[in-house]
C-alpha cells in the first residue's frame, strides 16, 4: 500500500477555535480495513471530550511528522474559484493561502468566522464556483453561507490553519497544488467531499459527522489497497482545466 495510515477528518467552523464541538470527528485506519474513532486528546477514561480546531491541528501536525507516508481527507475548501485569484491579483495558490490568512486570521483562539464576514476586504459570491464544485451534483460553493451542507464557514476557519500545516511541516504534499503524482514516500493532505462517499457503507451507531469521518477514512483505505488511489490522483481533465485546477484545487473522489 501507498500510505501506511489513511485519515478521514469531519471539520467544523463553528465559534471559536478552542471551542470543542462534537461535530469534529477524527477515524483514521492504521492499515485496517475497520477505521476507529480518535478521541481528542484531552479525554480520559472517565470522560470524553470533543475535539476543538486547535487540538486538531496540534494532532495533524504529530501524525505528518511521523516517518512513514500517511493520507488525510479533510472535508473543507483549500481554495477559492479562480475568479477570487483575478479579483485579488494572487498568482499562486501559496500566494492564496498567505493572503487569506493575513485577512482572515480565523485560526487566533478567540476568532470566530462571523466576525471576519462583514469587515473583511476579501469576499466572494455564494454563485462562484471552482470547476471541481461543478463537478459533482451538490457540492456548494466556498463562498455560500448559512445553508445546510455548506462548507463555507468550515473553510473560512480552516484555511489559516491549512497555511500553518504547509509551513510548519513542509514535506507535506498538498493534493494537487504540489502536482497531481504522489512522489513515493510522500505524505498527503486533500480535499474530500464526503457526500460522495457517505452512504457506501453502513452506518450502524455512528452519527452523521462520525459516519463522514469514517466514511473517507475507509474509501481511502480500501482505495489504497485495491492500488486504484492513484486513478484519483489524476481525474480526467484536459490541461486547461489542470492549469485552472492547480490553484483552485480538487476534491479527492470526483471523477
Amino acid at each position: 500500500m501507498q500510505f501506511k495510515n489513511h485519515i478521514g477528518i469531519d471539520y467544523s467552523g463553528a465559534a471559536t477555535p478552542k471551542t470543542r464541538s462534537a461535530t469534529i470527528q477524527t477515524y483514521q485506519s492504521q492499515l485496517s480495513d475497520l477505521p476507529h474513532c480518535v478521541a481528542s486528546p484531552a479525554s480520559t477514561d472517565n470522560r470524553k471530550r470533543n475535539w476543538n480546531r486547535i487540538e486538531l491541528f496540534d494532532w495533524m501536525v504529530s501524525q505528518f511528522e511521523q516517518p512513514s507516508p500517511i493520507i488525510v481527507g479533510i472535508d473543507h475548501g483549500l481554495s477559492f474559484p479562480l475568479a477570487y485569484f483575478n479579483r485579488y491579483q494572487l498568482d499562486s495558490w501559496d500566494d492564496f493561502l498567505k493572503d487569506f490568512a493575513t485577512h482572515w486570521p480565523t485560526d487566533h483562539s478567540e476568532a470566530t468566522v462571523e466576525q471576519f464576514r462583514t469587515t473583511t476586504t476579501r469576499v466572494g459570491t455564494n454563485d462562484e464556483l471552482r470547476i471541481t464544485e461543478q463537478w459533482t451534483s451538490s457540492a456548494k460553493s466556498v463562498f455560500q453561507f448559512d445553508v445546510q451542507g455548506s462548507v463555507a464557514k468550515s473553510t473560512h476557519a480552516g484555511l489559516p490553519f491549512a497555511y500553518s500545516l504547509r509551513n510548519l511541516v513542509p514535506k507535506i504534499h498538498f493534493w494537487p497544488y504540489d502536482g497531481w503524482e504522489i512522489p513515493p514516500g510522500t505524505s498527503v493532505l486533500a480535499e474530500i467531499y464526503p457526500s460522495i462517499f457517505r452512504n457506501r457503507f453502513p452506518r450502524t451507531s455512528r452519527t452523521v459527522d462520525q459516519q463522514d469521518a469514517y466514511s473517507v477514512c475507509r474509501w481511502l483505505f480500501e482505495m489504497d489497497q485495491s492500488e486504484q488511489l492513484p486513478t484519483f490522483f489524476k481525474p480526467p481533465i484536459d490541461s486547461s482545466t489542470k492549469q485552472i485546477a492547480a490553484k483552485e484545487g480538487w476534491i479527492l473522489g470526483v471523477y
